[in-house]
């Protein structure tokens, strides 16, 4: 991983292997049933009955995942609101001025979320939402086209999809701002996985990173199922790898060492990070 400092204080972090950046395929392994026994224990009877080994391996490295939580929860909490609304701004200045995401038409991105304490993105999305044009017909084609989260359930399903402004989405019983399944025509909304063209960006969230392109997320699983789907279809269709890059505060980098993983983890390509 890389590290280059810009103007405005902000480090940027990219995989050596990323510099060239967008071809680079990664390794990682397939979507497959098997992946549920490399995810922490659950607590229903269902999973229960189905994870009948018990692998000391992994459930050390979960416990070391948990304990990586805790502690990061904890300075996020801690974290002064000062700095945090300025590396918020830092972070979102870089993003609208970087080359990377002008050059970028199809965007999956997150809107944040204040009680998760996450990196705000109400600049990006706003970008996005409002870059547009009119046709002739009073038609209104996006020149970006934006693709949202919304997660269908507590199996780490989630789905991507697109919006076109802010009246679009809705509150979710997590509190968190979700698109809806139908536009206001009542037609189902665009899902990034039927879309006709490839994503080229993706802005993913996550609670911990290491300079090695490691990324802890909140336990649900629900951004690595959804990766790994997506890099099947890639496959599938012959497109070209996006550029997955993460957001995040100076507390949520492991300065050293690694973020335990597992095959079935998401690494991200680049770290956006203020110091």
């Amino acid at each position: 991983m890389l590290r280059f400092r810009t103007s405005g204080n902000v480090d940027i972090m990219v995989h050596a292997a990323k510099l060239v950046f967008i071809n680079h395929l990664r390794t990682v392994a397939s979507p497959s049933s098997s992946s549920a026994n490399l995810r922490p224990p659950s607590t229903s009877t269902s999973t229960r009955s189905m994870n009948t080994s018990f692998d000391p391996q992994l459930h050390h490295l979960f416990q070391q995942k948990h304990s990586l939580r805790s502690k990061v929860r904890t300075s996020l909490k801690n974290m002064d609101p000062v700095l945090k609304s300025q590396q918020d701004d830092a972070i979102q200045r870089v993003v609208l001025e970087a080359p990377w995401f002008k050059n970028s038409s199809n965007i999956c991105a997150y809107i944040s979320c204040d009680a998760l304490r996450e990196v705000d993105t109400s600049r990006i999305v706003s970008n996005i939402l409002s870059n547009y044009k009119t046709e002739d017909q009073g038609h209104v084609q996006m020149k970006k086209r934006l693709y949202l989260p919304r997660v269908e359930d507590k199996n780490s399903n989630m789905k991507m999809l697109k919006v076109s402004s802010y009246d679009d989405l809705v509150l979710s019983s997590m509190n968190i701002l979700e698109p809806t399944l139908v536009d206001s025509s009542g037609n189902p909304r665009e899902d990034v996985m039927q879309a006709t063209d490839p994503v080229d960006l993706f802005i993913v969230p996550g609670l911990a990173f290491d300079k090695f392109g490691g990324r802890l997320g909140r336990s649900g699983g629900y951004y690595d199922m959804f990766l790994k789907n997506y890099q099947e279809l890639i496959k599938k269709k012959n497109w070209k790898q996006p550029l997955l890059v993460a957001l995040s505060y100076s507390v949520q980098i492991i300065e050293n060492g690694r973020i335990p993983t597992t095959p079935y983890d998401v690494p991200v390509d680049a770290l956006l990070a203020s110091s």
